[in-house]
C-alpha cells in the first residue's frame, strides 16, 4: 500500500507576504508532500487588505516558485471547509512569541470542535523573523522605511506604490 499524500495548508492574509510566511512555507514543504498556502479574500479580524486577492496570491507564486510541492490559492470559508475541500490533514501555522501563541490556541480549539481530524501544526519563527509582520512592515514603509530585506522580491515596491496610492487618496 503507498504511503498517504500528506497535504497541509498555510493559511494567512499574506498583506503583504514577508519573508517569515516565506521561511514558514519552505519548511513546510519539507514536511508535507503538498503544502497550499491559502490567501484569505476577506478577513474578519484585520482591515481591508492593501493588496487585491489576485495580487497577494501572485506575490506568493512568485516567491514560491522554486518549491514544485507548494500552490497557492485563495479561499473565503472556514479554514477547516477549506482544508476538506482540498484534501488537507494539517494546517501549518508560523508562531512569533506568546501573543502569537494565545490567538493560536483558542483557533486551534475552536478548528478542533469543528474538524477534530484536522491537525494545527505550529512551526516557530525562525530567530531572524521572529519581529516580522505584515503590519510591521506595512508600517515601517508607510514612513518611508527600507523593507527590502523583509519581503520578497518585488514586493516592497508594489508596496511602496500601493501606500502613495492610498495616501493620495485619502
Amino acid at each position: 500500500m503507498p504511503p498517504e499524500h500528506r497535504i497541509a495548508v498555510c493559511p494567512g492574509s499574506y498583506d503583504p507576504v514577508t519573508c517569515g510566511h516565506i521561511d514558514v512555507i519552505s519548511r513546510a514543504a519539507k514536511v508535507f508532500d503538498e503544502v497550499i498556502v491559502a490567501v484569505v479574500n476577506a478577513s474578519v479580524r484585520k482591515a481591508r487588505a492593501l493588496f487585491d486577492i489576485d495580487e497577494r496570491v501572485g506575490f506568493i507564486e512568485d516567491a514560491t516558485s522554486d518549491l514544485p510541492n507548494v500552490r497557492v490559492q485563495p479561499f473565503d470559508i472556514l479554514i477547516v471547509e477549506f482544508a476538506r475541500e482540498v484534501g488537507a490533514t494539517a494546517i501549518v501555522k508560523g508562531l512569533r512569541a506568546i501573543s502569537d501563541f494565545e490567538y493560536e490556541f483558542e483557533m486551534n480549539q475552536l478548528n478542533r470542535m469543528l474538524a477534530p481530524d484536522i491537525h494545527t501544526v505550529y512551526l516557530m519563527a525562525s530567530p531572524q523573523y521572529s519581529f516580522l509582520s505584515s503590519s510591521g512592515v506595512k508600517e515601517m514603509a508607510t514612513f518611508g522605511g527600507d523593507v527590502t530585506d523583509l519581503v520578497p522580491n518585488g514586493v516592497a515596491a508594489r508596496l511602496k506604490d500601493a501606500l502613495d496610492r492610498r495616501n493620495r487618496s485619502e
